[in-house]
């Protein structure tokens, strides 16, 4: 891949773009069974705006919305923290996230006993709070997780790729990096590619979560964004950093999701209200849902004065 020029890389991007066109028909994806809404847990929920916008409390209060997510293939749903008791089939395909800058020791302490109670998979954190969780976590089945040029994207390749190699060295075992997307819209796709691809190498034996943050991007960019992470040997593809524009839309899911095939996985950021959302991604082609208002997963615990943002 280093050695493809940019005439290369935007042959690669025309021949993709191309065949997502070609599959754009109805009906490629099929229907799943969905899981019914019968039991004594299924209830209304009562979670206020400001529980549900970007807290993602759907884990807790929602169950059989998240239920039909994992009954159907999803690998997680991310939350936040916070989120009351959990079901323990779910637990282990969770997220649990916190991203806000004036996160504190207590509440990252909260974030990993949590995590470790409930049985969580994860615990996601800016890289500067790794060697913290890291220890908190450590002899326990909860992984560790950076964030990687979060939010903007918009630092050095070198940068990047330092943080990813400190990162995992100090504990983490996954990361999440934001893609260049100053230079994907200027259309300089060498520059994208080979900043994914450091952060890659870095990274290694780690999976990557390439951000697209869909939300800044045009259709055509969204297909080259996920055209070159796949190129560049990335993991994941995910839609949003929650700290931009938007969430996920079930339009852009599908886009990710034909684009990338079964090379890759999937997240969707944002949507898990309600059922109906819930099944929409999923039936869109996500792998994970973020069970979050409007951005992929909730950072923090929400209150009546604090918004906390985060992916």
């Amino acid at each position: 891949m280093s050695e493809m020029n940019q005439q290369e890389l935007e042959r690669l991007v025309e021949i993709v773009a191309r065949q997502v066109k070609a599959r754009m028909s109805p009906g490629t994806f099929a229907e799943p069974a969905v899981v019914t809404c019968d039991s004594p847990t299924c209830t209304t929920c009562t979670a206020t705006s400001a529980d549900c916008t970007g807290s993602g409390r759907c884990a807790a209060v929602k169950t059989v919305a998240v239920q039909n997510i994992l009954a159907n293939g999803a690998a997680r749903v991310g939350a936040a923290p916070g989120i009351g008791v959990v079901d323990p089939s779910i637990a282990g395909m969770i997220d649990h996230t916190l991203l806000k800058p004036e996160a504190t020791r207590e509440q990252l302490e909260k974030l990993c006993n949590e995590a470790i109670q409930y049985g969580f998979a994860t615990v996601c954190v800016n890289s500067a709070n790794i060697p913290f969780v890291a220890r908190l976590l450590r002899g326990t089945a909860v992984k560790p997780i950076a964030v990687v040029g979060f939010p903007l994207g918009a630092s050095l390749s070198s940068a990047k790729a330092f943080e990813a190699r400190e990162a995992i060295r100090n504990g983490a075992l996954e990361i999440d990096m934001v893609i260049n997307v100053g230079a994907l819209k200027s259309r300089d796709y060498v520059t994208v590619v080979e900043d994914i691809k450091r952060v890659v190498e870095a990274s290694r034996p780690y999976k990557v979560k390439v951000i697209i943050e869909t939300g800044l991007l045009t259709d055509e960019e969204k297909v080259i964004a996920c055209t070159l992470a796949k190129a560049a040997g990335a993991h994941f593809v995910k839609t949003s950093t929650g700290f931009g524009p938007g969430g996920a839309t079930v339009e852009d899911v599908r886009l990710m999701r034909r684009v990338v095939g079964k090379d890759m996985e999937v997240k969707a950021s944002g949507g898990i209200r309600t059922k109906e959302d819930a099944e929409a991604m999923r039936k869109a082609g996500a792998d994970r849902i973020g069970a979050s208002a409007s951005v992929a997963i909730a950072t923090g615990k929400r209150t009546a004065n604090t918004k906390q943002k985060g992916y």
